[in-house]
Parts: C-alpha cells; structure tokens; sequence
C-alpha cells in the first residue's frame, strides 16, 4: 500500500510544514501508537521518495509496452527552390513545393528486443513496488521503536519516582526510631544516602524521558520542542506466544517479505537486459506505409504519393560491442542473483533472531511480573520489622533498592516485549500500516512461560 501524504481537507500544515490530520490533531496530547504511525508514514520523506521511484517504474513500463504498437508520423515540408540543369528541363527551374505526409511503420519481429525491454521494466516496477512496501514497513518500526522507548522511558521515570518515595518513607522511619533512640545516627545517614541516590536516579531518569521524546518526535517528523504526548499506558503486557514455528515463519519470509522480494524481481530484471542484449545481434523486420500530397508551382510536381515499405535490417559488424553488451548482461544478472540469495540469508537470519528474541521477551515478563510481586512482599516485610525494631536499616534498604529494581525490570520486560513482537512482524514481513504485527500469538499456559 501506498504511503502517500494526506491531502485535501484531510490535512493541516503543523510546525515546519508538517502534515497532522484534523482528527489527530485534535489528540496531539494523548497519541496513540496508531496515530504514531499514521503521523509517520505521512511526514515519511522516505516513503515519499520510493512511491515517486514506483509510479517512475510504472510509467517506464508503460513506455516499454508502447514500443509494441505502431508508430505514426505527420511530416510537412516545403520552399522555394532553384534547379540547376544543362539540359532542357520539363519543369521550371524556379519553383515552390510544399510537402506533406503521413508515415506509418512497424517493427514487425526483432527477435526479443522489445519482450526483453518489455520484461525488465515490468521487473523493475515489481521491485520498486516492493521496495517501497518495504520502506513503509521500516517506517512502521521506526515509529513504534520510538513509541514504545518513550512509553518505557516514561515508565522507569515512574519507577524511580516510586523509589524516591519509598526512600523518604524510609529516612522518616529511621529518623523515628533515632528520636526515640532505637536507632543510631548511621541509620539516619544510611536513609539518606538512599533518598539521595534515589534521587539522583530520578533525575536521570528525567532526562532520558526528554532524549526518547525528542527522537520520537523525530520519528514522527515534528520538532523536537513540538507540543505533543502520547497516552500514558502502564498496563500489563499480555503474556503471549507464537503459534507458528520458525521454520512456517522462514518459509513466509522467503515467499513474502518485500526486501527479499524485490530483490527477486531485480535479479529477473537482469535476466530479461541478457535476453535484450542477445537479441542486438539479430535481425529486425519493419513494414511501413505512407501517403503524402505535394503542392507545387509545376503542374508535372504536383500531386498525392503512396507507398508501402517492407525492410529487414541484419547486423553485420559493430566493433565487438554487441558481444561486450551480451557479457556485461550476464555478469550483471549473476551479481544480481547472487544479491537476492544474500538478502534472503540475511532476511532468514533476522527472523530466526527475532523469533526467539521473542520468546526470550515472553520469558522476561512472566519472570519480572514475579519478581515485582516478590519484591513488594520482601520491601513491605523489611520495612515492618525495621518499624518494630527487629529488622536493620541495611535488611530495609538492600530490600528497597530490589524493589527498584523490579520495578524498572517490570517497566522494561514489558516495552521490550511490544518491540520484540514489532521486530519480528518486520522481519517476517507483515508489520502492517497501522503498526498492527499480523502474526498469530496464543496464551501461554500457566507457570510455563
């Protein structure tokens, strides 16, 4: 599909040209992916471009076709003139002519020149078509990868607000208990120095929210200082595996991903320029036909003319060039194949990545939902007996900085698992237009992530 700007009264001109649909910019502070990806495709220049390259390949074709029917020329020539003779002459030597004719002709057979143009442009727009199908699907990823950075960014922006709270929580219970002098002064200091660097990983943590919304915004073609957001999101990743195999998937990839695709059509390009090339060394049969009318001072010039041409043209000798065109096609159309086979290998080697990248993500999630549950237990428990007086305030705070830490695991195993599923829908070759991955996923059992 086409990834063509918007146009018409489905479009207003944003910061610097670009192009928002009313109905997204009326959300532009509550973004969601699907509007992401809407907003980047059509401020693509990227798209822009190989659509521009597939409509060229298309007219290209179209021309390549034309060759097949007849051509049709109107000429008109005509002056004065001065004859020039020693002999009496039955027309004037003075006299004015005007010309005109109509010229059919028709390349009757030259032994697959045209076929061989013919199919090498049909070739090139199917690669170009492709190519640009697989240019949405980067542009897809693109987007989302920013997405779901500055969702997750956000999210350990959130953990480490958590922590910084928990800290606070932890500094008051350690200045209780040194008020009432079950505690001494490093208990104070220790829960401070762990409010401090709580702190301080908030702040980072602040600023990496602003980085992932800048290459967001770069993402979506917006100005870094742009006023937008996307919707806050802190749900729960669905816990979801592959229903297909790797080797269903790699079979997919050989059969419909678009880069390998394409590749494909520019190898058979290149075969179609070899049957062009050979054909240069064969004769051409053309038939024409013509009429014209000649308008003249002199009676004896005046008149219509008919004739009917038919011509065969044998290439007899050109400097060798015809044999270097013939070799120059035949090793380009073996680099080309041997280009196809290397983007299918790299196409097969990111998938099989992927999916099992994946299934590692999978994996991460179940594991970090239980450690999160197992921290917040192990914190709250920490925090009850240092409050009671039988717990210390390292058992409190080496609790406290894994419950962060799960936290932050929580927050990532998530995000990770959406670009994981993104990342193998583009390697698989059905991310779709809307960011949606087109790939089958199932529940996974219970306790068998």
């Amino acid at each position: 599909e086409s990834a063509a700007p918007f146009n018409g009264t489905e479009q207003q001109r944003a910061t610097r040209g670009t192009l928002i649909p009313p109905d997204v910019a009326s959300r532009m502070d509550r973004l969601t992916v699907g509007d992401v990806v809407d907003l980047a495709l059509g401020n693509s220049p990227q798209t822009r471009t190989t659509w521009a390259e597939a409509r060229a390949a298309a007219a290209a074709y179209g021309s390549a076709r034309g060759h097949l029917l007849p051509s049709l020329e109107l000429d008109g020539t005509g002056g004065p003139s001065q004859a020039v003779s020693f002999s009496k002459a039955l027309v004037p030597a003075q006299r004015s002519s005007f010309i005109t004719s109509l010229n059919l002709s028709y390349l009757v057979l030259d032994f697959g020149q045209r076929g061989g143009a013919m199919a090498a442009a049909h070739e090139a727009l199917f690669a170009a078509d492709l190519t640009h199908n697989a240019t949405v699907q980067a542009v897809v990823l693109q987007a989302e990868g920013a997405y779901f950075s500055y969702q997750a960014s956000r999210g350990l922006y959130d953990a480490a607000d958590a922590a910084v709270k928990t800290a606070d929580a932890n500094l008051a219970a350690a200045n209780r208990r040194h008020d009432v002098g079950l505690a001494t002064i490093a208990d104070v200091l220790q829960a401070r120095t762990a409010l401090s660097q709580a702190t301080l990983n908030e702040q980072t943590a602040g600023g990496n929210v602003q980085a992932a919304r800048a290459q967001l915004a770069l993402a979506l073609g917006l100005a870094a200082n742009s006023k937008f957001d996307v919707a806050p999101d802190t749900g729960v990743a669905p816990v979801m595996q592959m229903a297909e195999n790797i080797d269903t998937l790699i079979a997919r990839v050989e059969r419909d991903r678009p880069d390998v695709a394409a590749a494909r059509a520019l190898a058979r390009q290149s075969q179609a320029q070899v049957r062009q090339a050979r054909s240069a060394d064969l004769p051409s049969v053309t038939l024409g036909a013509s009429r014209g009318n000649v308008q003249s001072g002199s009676a004896a010039l005046a008149g219509n003319t008919y004739a009917l041409t038919f011509g065969v043209a044998v290439p007899l000798f050109s400097g060798f060039s015809h044999e270097y065109d013939i070799v120059t096609a035949q090793e380009n159309a073996a680099a080309a194949a041997g280009r196809a086979e290397q983007v299918r290998l790299i196409a097969v080697s990111e998938v099989f990545t992927s999916y099992y990248a994946l299934q590692t993500a999978t994996q991460r999630v179940a594991t970090s939902a239980e450690l999160l549950t197992s921290a917040v237990q192990s914190e709250e428990v920490a925090r009850g007996r240092y409050a009671e007086g039988v717990g210390s305030i390292l058992d409190l705070l080496t609790a406290q900085s894994a419950l962060a830490d799960a936290r932050a695991q929580s927050v990532l195993s998530r995000w990770t698992w959406y670009a994981s599923l993104a990342q193998l829908s583009h390697d698989a070759g059905v991310l779709g237009t809307r960011g949606e991955p087109n790939i089958t996923l199932t529940p996974v059992s219970p306790g068998r992530p």
